[in-house]
């Protein structure tokens, strides 16, 4: 079985983490959203809405798990059995990046990372954009899956 760990903190979860998890489906027979659980950084949704959110989108999707962890993603994923970490790419920055961490963790264990690059018209698209218009009072209905829109 092919099961990959697709880890972050969605807050909130955008349309541009649901178009890379759903290509994503095609690559892997399971894949796992790990939400990862940072002490130290403040978020805007709790855990509980975050999970829900996933939980909510992808409710008809029986080959998704969502989860939270702490730690190290490597050690994540060897307690889970994935042999892959799946990330998104928008921009030339994301990529410098991720191939650190992606060295990094295939230094740790042997882990392979698959990156995807956001279609074309969200790569835009960032958590920290939609908790900004979402402070402003903006519209952001098209940013998100409806399950964080819904329940915001």
């Amino acid at each position: 079985m092919k099961r990959a760990v697709f880890p972050g903190s969605f807050d909130p979860i955008t349309i541009g983490h649901y178009d890379i998890i759903m290509r994503g489906l095609t690559l892997f027979d399971e894949i796992i959203l790990a939400i990862g659980v940072n002490s130290e950084k403040k978020y805007m949704f709790t855990l509980e809405e975050r999970k829900l959110f996933m939980e909510e989108t992808f409710k008809d999707e029986p080959k998704i798990k969502v989860d939270t962890y702490q730690g190290l993603t490597v050690n994540y994923c060897k307690e889970n059995n994935a042999d892959f970490i799946l990330r998104g790419l928008r921009n030339p920055a994301d990529f410098e990046f991720e191939k650190a961490i992606a060295h990094t963790n295939r230094k740790l264990e042997k882990i392979e990372t698959v990156f995807l690059l956001t279609s074309s018209g969200k790569s835009y698209i960032s958590s920290s954009i939609v908790r900004d218009v979402i402070r402003h009072n903006g519209d952001y209905s098209t940013l998100v899956p409806d399950a964080v829109f819904v329940k915001s």
